[in-house]
């Protein structure tokens, strides 16, 4: 049986008993015993009997797309409890021109129970109003996370190992510039911080090298 295991941040690989070929398609299973198909690509190490690849979904689907269609779906629970509220909102309203004129429940009148009622169902759908608000808000603020997160490019991806190569290029400039003093520095450690970058996305280009180059 082929399982995942974590291997850095955001990235999973293929922990198998037998060895594959790059491009081979095969089976994995989740610890919930949910089946993926996924792709083979590099030979990442081979421990204690198991050897583990890099992978990338068969369907297509990498994590920028799976981040989409959360995102999506957020939207349209956002939508729809945004609907439902403002039913219950206009709901509410039922009998407002009688309610307006502030006349006083008649106690013991045959109207009693048909004004309490009225009242009580006003308050209860404006109970509802709120709350259903309440959820679309909470929907729309975990949409935005995902929209975020769909736009995002982290070592999962194949494309990672380009996208880090170019932004290497970019740290180490901005880091030679600081210190031959073409660029301006901000404050005492801009040198010690434009290193830092540059040996943060040195690590992740050679992660990424080893993932999918």
């Amino acid at each position: 049986m082929n399982t995942y295991t974590k291997y850095v941040p955001n990235v999973f690989l293929a922990k198998c008993e037998e060895k594959h070929e790059k491009d081979e398609v095969i089976t994995m299973t989740t610890k919930y015993g949910q089946e993926h198909e996924v792709i083979v690509f590099n030979l990442i190490s081979e421990q204690n009997g198991f050897f583990y690849y890099s992978i990338i979904r068969a369907d297509g689907m990498n994590a920028q797309e799976r981040a989409r269609r959360k995102a999506e779906r957020l939207n349209g629970a956002a939508t729809n409890a945004e609907n439902r509220s403002n039913k219950y909102w206009e709901a509410s309203h039922e009998g407002r021109d009688f309610l307006s004129l502030g006349e006083p429940i008649k106690v013991g009148h045959h109207s009693e129970h048909r004004h309490r009622a009225l009242i009580e169902r006003n308050h209860k759908r404006m109970g509802n109003a709120i709350r259903e608000k309440d959820a679309a808000e909470k929907y729309e603020r975990r949409a935005a996370y995902w929209e975020a997160k769909a736009k995002d490019i982290n070592l999962s991806m194949p494309e990672s190992l380009e996208y880090y190569e170019f932004e290497l290029e970019k740290a180490k400039a901005k880091h030679e510039g600081l210190k031959n003093g073409t660029i301006e520095k901000r404050h005492s450690y801009s040198l010690t911080y434009a290193k830092k970058d540059v040996n943060e996305i040195e690590k992740k280009v050679q992660i990424a090298q080893r993932l999918w180059a």
